[in-house]
């Protein structure tokens, strides 16, 4: 299902048969250091993961995670969405690009219709975001779309810290 689209992108639900995609995105690099493994080794992995993770989420709250199509071509690049994490408050943006994307806009144009679909479609007054420290591409970006880094935060007492960004509406 299309959830919106931009000048250059579509977003939509994801669903089982872009399992493929998702196995390739969780398992690049920059995925693994700045998201963590997730356990997604295989095409039914993945398809758990989209199950269990997004499609739950949309069922539940009526978003999530939003596979990231080039309009002109259908192409998958990312995936980016609106996450209710148990261990935070609010609710939190999320957004993971192929490399091969990168540098091109495409995360901010998503990203940003993302925040604008949260504040004029969900009413939602603040929205949260968290990083690794040490990704500072993502942390520029969330600046660039209007949140502020607030502090430090840990989501498990065993986990490193993770940088806590907020936007208020």
């Amino acid at each position: 299902m299309k959830v919106f689209e931009t000048d250059r992108l579509v977003l939509r639900w994801l669903e089982p048969c872009d399992a493929a995609f998702i196995l390739r995105l969780v398992n690049e690099p920059s995925w693994l250091q700045y998201i963590g493994d997730k356990g997604v080794k295989s095409l039914g992995d993945a398809r758990k993961y989209i199950r269990t993770g997004p499609v739950d989420m949309y069922q539940r709250l009526g978003f999530g995670l939003w596979l990231v199509e080039l309009k002109m071509n259908r192409k998958p690049i990312g995936i980016c969405g609106l996450i209710k994490r148990d261990t935070l408050d609010d609710v939190d943006i999320g957004f993971a690009l192929l490399p091969e994307f990168w540098k091109k806009g495409y995360a901010f144009e998503a990203a940003a219709a993302t925040l604008n679909y949260a504040i004029d479609v969900l009413n939602l007054k603040r929205i949260v975001a968290i990083t690794s420290q040490d990704n500072e591409a993502s942390g520029d970006l969330l600046e660039k779309l209007g949140f502020q880094f607030e502090q430090l935060i840990r989501e498990d007492p065993d986990d490193e810290k993770l940088k806590f960004f907020v936007f208020e509406a």
